[in-house]
């Protein structure tokens, strides 16, 4: 796949670059810079070629419409700063303020479109409903260049069609995840340790059927782990629970124990009356939640037990925090996890954070991205290409007009 060095001298010429600047805000205030850090290496190293970088990406999921809770503009300014230049915003995607905009660059300059998804050319289902809006897209300029891995899973004008439109090469950080990802999936460091976590089961089938042949051992915290315990019988009182998905689980603990592959599941939960920080908490063991109750996270000799499944791994992935670690009650389980990831990076292991929420959980806990072996910007990205499912927007550089 072409990299950027593939595209020649640059300087003067107008980059497309699609990166992935979905941060959480609260209001306008920025809670998680990560993806903007991640996001910087590549438009760098385009403005430093002398590049007119014109940066695309989304934020949050409007519906084709300007939404000014979605509006990009708060990130310009913390893109600036850790750019070292300023960066000009442009209010439109590719109406008269992105022309503008892109018409007063100077070499090395870097623009930031408004939310592509403000156009419902972004996101539409079929080639022909995009094919207008990536038109435009290219218009705005001479190369395409794709680093914004959180969306490459997804067949979208700035991510697919534009690629078509334009020569295009992969940046650094698309190229780093699919290096890692390829690290995960062709002939892994063993032992290999998976740990799979957050509220919905279903959303994780498909990783589980896959990795059944790749992983040594699956450790199973967050919701989904209540579905697993009620597919052994177990009682589960008011945790979550997919009830289309208990059988599909009963099925992977049977396969599992054929295979020889380990899945883990927790010994103890943390368990409370309500979904709140303020309920009154208690430990009690897995097969044992009250009827009245919720587990919340997992218990104190399931993080330890945790810990030691992933000490001696060469090879970890982690997707999903354990337990709602947003409420500090409910935290203990993610962290311990987290640390356990940074002993056995520390030990040598390659360790990988899959993006999204537990990229958000290790950095509120405390922890910094050089304590892991990689952080994932791209939760879905991630999770689809160990399904072994073709990532469209990494697949088209191969295929594409280049």
């Amino acid at each position: 796949m072409a990299d950027i060095a593939s595209l020649g001298d640059l300087r003067g010429k107008r980059v497309l670059v699609r990166s992935d600047l979905n941060v959480p805000l609260d209001g306008t205030t920025i809670t998680d810079d990560g993806r903007i850090r991640a996001s910087v290496p590549t438009i760098s190293e385009l403005s430093g070629a002398g590049a007119r970088v014109v940066v695309c990406a989304h934020l949050g999921r409007p519906k084709g419409a300007p939404e000014e809770r979605y509006s990009l503009r708060p990130v310009v300014g913390r893109l600036s700063e850790l750019l070292g230049r300023d960066v000009v915003f442009a209010t439109d995607t590719v109406g008269e303020s992105a022309q503008a905009a892109v018409a007063g660059m100077a070499d090395g300059d870097v623009v930031l479109l408004e939310n592509l998804r403000f156009n419902a050319g972004e996101t539409a289902k079929t080639d022909e409903d995009r094919a207008e809006f990536a038109d435009a897209l290219a218009g705005l300029a001479d190369a395409y260049v794709s680093d914004g891995f959180g969306v490459v899973h997804r067949k979208q004008a700035s991510v697919y069609d534009v690629a078509t439109r334009l020569p295009s090469a992969m940046g650094g950080l698309v190229r780093a995840e699919v290096e890692v990802l390829r690290r995960l999936t062709e002939d892994p460091e063993r032992p290999y340790a998976v740990v799979l976590g957050g509220a919905k089961v279903a959303d994780k089938l498909a990783v589980i059927d896959n990795l059944m042949g790749t992983a040594d051992r699956l450790l199973i915290g967050g919701g989904m782990l209540f579905t697993f315990l009620a597919a052994q019988g177990h009682e589960i009182g008011k945790s979550l629970f997919d009830a289309d998905s208990v059988d599909a689980c009963r099925g992977y603990l049977e396969r599992a124990e054929r295979e020889g592959v380990e899945i883990v599941l927790p010994v103890d939960v943390v368990v409370g009356k309500e979904f709140s920080a303020d309920t009154e908490t208690a430990v009690v063991d897995a097969d044992s939640i009250p009827a009245d109750a919720m587990g919340l996270d997992i218990g104190p000799r399931s993080a330890a037990l945790y810990a030691e499944k992933v000490a001696d791994a060469r090879t970890v992935f982690w997707n999903g925090p354990m337990g709602a670690f947003e409420m500090a009650p409910f935290a203990a389980g993610t962290k311990a996890l987290a640390q356990a990831l940074v002993d056995a990076t520390s030990a040598g292991a390659l360790t990988v954070v899959g993006g999204g929420d537990s990229a958000a959980a290790v950095r509120q806990l405390g922890f910094t991205d050089d304590q892991f072996g990689h952080i994932s910007t791209g939760g879905g990205a991630s999770l689809e290409y160990l399904e072994g499912k073709e990532l469209p927007g990494i697949a088209i550089l191969t295929k594409g007009t280049n």
